[in-house]
């Protein structure tokens, strides 16, 4: 080796010398980065293990879980399957749906139509009522009702009625409607209609005038004549006043204007019924008194009370025979009847059947005619006189 070769060596060996301590240093941190890298590696890996075993166990769960409800859903599946069978579907709403209302909005309006609506406003002086078309109606007070009693209040949110057409725009932009208007022409066909059913209504009397009272049925004036009003003469008209009754109607002429009603017939028909139930309480033999009513050839009417009376025949009055029922009773006397026999709700009275007495027959009364000289004439005497 000569002097420039080994002078490159010692140079190289320094270097090497120089370079040894910072390689362990580097070494050393190396070293321990790799141990961190190493244990960190270790721990990612036990953690991704450990979470690969929670997600299989969770997988596991699952499945198990979807397995059980898979099984519970079956037969609810089934039966709403079912029930999707034999459940009809449901209607699909078309425009074709609604035709007949847009076709009702669009209908034009004329003044003297008729219209039904519904109510949804009251007030003190209109009633506001929903015609189902562009615009809402009204009726106002003097348009409803000639009766002084009327009221709108009478009325309820969402009552249907009919009125007539008067004014197609008013003030307010809204159609005016008359109940009277409709009320001359729907109310006496359903007026005709009940005198035809001869159906019951319930009136409020609103007026007494001189030979009756009146009211009103569907906004027209009515009359009860005094003598329909109650089953006995009423002296004070007045007192049925604002009274409510129940009445028929036996006249509707609305070419006339002509309404006239009744409720003595149904009074009648009410004390009939009333009367039957009295009587079937009755039992025979039961003893009372009476008085008499009326007296007649065949006998006489006894009044028992509480509606009821029974027939006392001239062969039940005395257990003597008697030529009239004026020989022995005069009207309104008292007397004593036994109950010997009801049917079809007539009773059958007996005075005779309270007497103890024996049968004992009663010489008729004889009227003696006056012995006309005429009478004693002899046929002799008559032909004495005469000359041949």
């Amino acid at each position: 080796m000569n002097e420039e070769e080994r002078v490159i060596a010692q140079e190289s060996n320094e270097t090497v010398s120089e370079a040894e301590p910072i390689g362990a240093g580097e070494a050393a941190e190396a070293t321990s980065d790799v141990a961190e890298t190493a244990e960190a590696v270790t721990e990612t890996a036990e953690a991704t293990e450990a979470a690969v075993a929670e997600a299989a166990e969770a997988v596991t769960e699952t499945a198990e879980a979807t397995e059980a409800a898979e099984d519970t859903a079956a037969p609810a599946e089934d039966t709403a399957a079912n029930a999707e069978t034999s459940a009809p579907a449901a209607p699909t709403e078309t425009m074709a749906d609604y035709d007949d209302a847009i076709t009702a909005s669009m209908k034009p309006i004329h003044e003297g139509d008729i219209l039904k609506g519904t109510v949804i406003g009251i007030s003190d002086e209109e009633l506001t009522v929903d015609l189902g078309i562009y615009t809402d109606g009204v009726v106002r007070l003097e348009d409803a009702s000639d009766d002084p009693s009327f009221s709108f209040r009478d009325f309820e949110v969402g009552q249907e009625i009919s009125a007539t057409v008067i004014r197609r725009d008013n003030a307010q932009g809204r159609i005016q409607l008359s109940l009277k208007a409709a009320a001359a022409v729907l109310g006496w066909e359903r007026l005709q209609q009940l005198e035809k059913d001869q159906s019951n209504i319930t009136v409020k009397i609103s007026e007494a005038v001189k030979s009756g009272v009146t009211t009103y049925v569907e906004g027209i004036r009515g009359f009860i004549p005094a003598s329909k009003l109650a089953l006995t003469y009423v002296e004070n008209l007045d007192e049925y006043v604002g009274r409510e009754i129940e009445v028929r109607v036996i006249t509707a002429e609305p070419e006339n204007k002509r309404l006239v009603l009744s409720a003595r017939d149904i009074l009648r028909e009410k004390e009939q019924e009333e009367r039957k139930q009295r009587i079937s309480n009755v039992e025979i033999g039961l003893v009372t008194e009476g008085t008499v009513e009326t007296i007649k050839d065949y006998g006489a009417f006894i009044n028992l009370g509480k509606g009821m009376s029974g027939l006392l025949h001239i062969s039940q009055i005395s257990q003597q025979r008697i030529k009239h029922p004026g020989v022995v009773l005069k009207e309104g006397q008292k007397v004593k009847v036994k109950v010997i026999a009801i049917k079809d709700g007539k009773i059958s009275l007996s005075m005779k059947a309270l007497e103890d007495a024996p049968a004992q027959e009663v010489e008729e009364e004889t009227y003696k005619m006056p012995k006309a000289e005429a009478a004693t004439t002899s046929f002799a005497s008559l032909l004495k006189n005469i000359k041949l």
